[in-house]
């Protein structure tokens, strides 16, 4: 695939070259799979389940956040909502690549997205930035991470039931880690602490005041509403720079 065409398809090639330029990446990935095994085993899941759902679901952050809805009584309206709230930030991302996916076959481009994350999905936008079409970087990425995610799940799995004490190897706190390292390496704009801010102190509410596992959906809408209130001042920021 010329990764430079407009026109350009999907084929092996350029997906092979996704997997390779995200495999270091994607290392981290079996940390934090494990993290999820050991956590699924803990809260009543079987091995062959959280396997499962690691594969049809790929979605780290929903995943845990189910995690803690789980129970002999599971709460369906609630995980749903709460799932939809942190994982609609898809909307947006499937959107943005919409406009060089749409050369592609509906088969190539629909199942493009299945292994769509926000690595590679940042990793290919940063390639159109640069003018490349690169949608191996895309799935052969996806794929990458897809499967170092399973990785970490099974060895999760495999390992789990002999970690009596997960926080004992900080393994409770992967997943505040992971979302600190996105926080810290995103773009350096001070802006961005208004949007993040309010997340946080209404969440910090939510847990106080509101029903137990309310306090993501609060922070996210928080978090959403105050980023469209700044994005306007931006862009005009942007504009002028």
């Amino acid at each position: 695939m010329s990764q430079t065409s407009p026109g350009a398809r999907l084929d092996l090639a350029g997906v092979l070259t996704g997997v390779r330029r995200m495999a270091p990446l994607s290392l981290f990935v079996v940390v934090f799979g494990l993290a999820f095994g050991v956590a699924a085993l803990s809260r009543g899941l079987s091995g062959i389940e959280a396997m499962m759902m690691s594969a049809l679901v790929f979605a780290g952050a929903s995943q845990f956040a189910a995690l803690e809805l789980w129970g002999p009584e599971i709460p369906l309206l609630p995980l749903i909502a709460t799932t939809f709230a942190i994982n609609a930030r898809h909307l947006l991302m499937g959107a943005a690549i919409q406009p060089w996916l749409a050369h592609l076959p509906p088969k190539q481009r629909y199942a493009s997205l299945v292994v769509m994350s926000d690595s590679n999905w940042a990793m290919a936008v940063a390639d159109r930035q640069r003018g490349e079409t690169n949608v191996g970087m895309l799935v052969g990425g996806g794929i990458a991470l897809w499967l170092t995610w399973l990785t970490g799940t099974l060895l999760g799995v495999l390992f789990g039931s002999g970690i009596a004490e997960p926080e004992r190897f900080g393994l409770d706190v992967i997943m505040g880690c992971f979302l600190l390292a996105m926080l810290v390496g995103g773009r350096r704009d001070l802006s961005m602490l208004v949007p993040w801010g309010a997340a946080a102190l209404a969440a910090l509410a939510a847990m106080a005041w509101l029903p137990p596992h309310s306090h993501v959906i609060v922070g996210a809408l928080a978090g959403g509403l105050a980023g469209l209130l700044v994005w306007p001042d931006r862009k005009k920021r942007e504009a002028i720079a």
